[in-house]
């Protein structure tokens, strides 16, 4: 039995406090967490596993132990979702579509709560380049969160229902960000610290061409902007 078939009886679930310091959207923490399924072929079973940086980035980790622990099967069918604590930087972009190409019948989703350096050049065309390649990106939301902390988190007893809230704006501005990376726009989302007490602040900055090409209703449903109405 190889270790990912041992996963679904001996994974290990994170403690309720490290999902909350990894996945809170308002946070930005230099650590990266993975919680990770992998679904072959037909088969119902479901193998779940966690990781976290070592040396390496965790997505690098993740193929190192993918490809040095499984015999790959090219006619299975191979599902994995990542739940990713940070989106991949544009390394690590590079290294999962080689990872994919290698592997063609390995299909990806990632979700995340937040975009790693976001306004880099780099890391917003590493994302487009994935997108590009098949792989599915999404903004975490609270289904996501639900799903999380009831299958990779230690709960206590009783609190299965308990997962942390999180205010739904700042998920909405990472969707607007992601959606000006998916365009090929110029940022709009503008994120600082304060050192003093470690707020994070949130600023939307939006230019005429986010006007022009942001459908609407994308750009009302941050609940922030009030778009000119035209009397005919």
């Amino acid at each position: 039995m190889t270790t990912w078939e041992c996963c679904l009886c001996f994974r290990r679930r994170i403690e309720p406090w490290e999902f909350e310091v990894f996945f809170d959207p308002r946070e930005l923490r230099k650590e990266a967490c993975l919680l990770y399924e992998i679904q072959w072929g037909t088969s119902h079973k479901m193998w779940r596993n966690t990781g976290q940086n070592t040396a390496n980035h965790v997505e690098l980790n993740f193929i190192e132990k993918f490809t040095s622990e499984r015999r790959y099967c090219p006619s299975t069918h191979c599902s994995i979702t990542w739940f990713l604590s940070w989106s991949p930087c544009w390394e690590c972009s590079k290294a999962i579509r080689g990872f994919l190409s290698q592997h063609p019948s390995v299909t990806l989703v990632i979700y995340v709560p937040r975009l790693f350096w976001h306004m880099d050049p780099q890391n917003r065309q590493g994302l487009r380049d994935l997108l590009k390649s098949g792989v599915t990106v999404q903004i975490m939301r609270a289904p996501e969160y639900d799903h999380c902390w009831k299958n990779f988190v230690n709960y206590p007893p009783g609190k299965e229902d308990h997962w942390p809230r999180y205010p739904e704006l700042w998920t909405k501005l990472y969707e607007l960000e992601l959606y000006c990376i998916i365009l090929s726009l110029p940022p709009c989302l503008k994120i600082s610290r304060r050192n003093q007490n470690q707020l994070t602040l949130f600023r939307l900055t939006l230019q005429n061409c986010h006007y022009q090409i942001i459908p609407p209703h994308i750009l009302l449903d941050t609940g922030l902007i009030q778009l000119p109405v035209i009397w005919r």
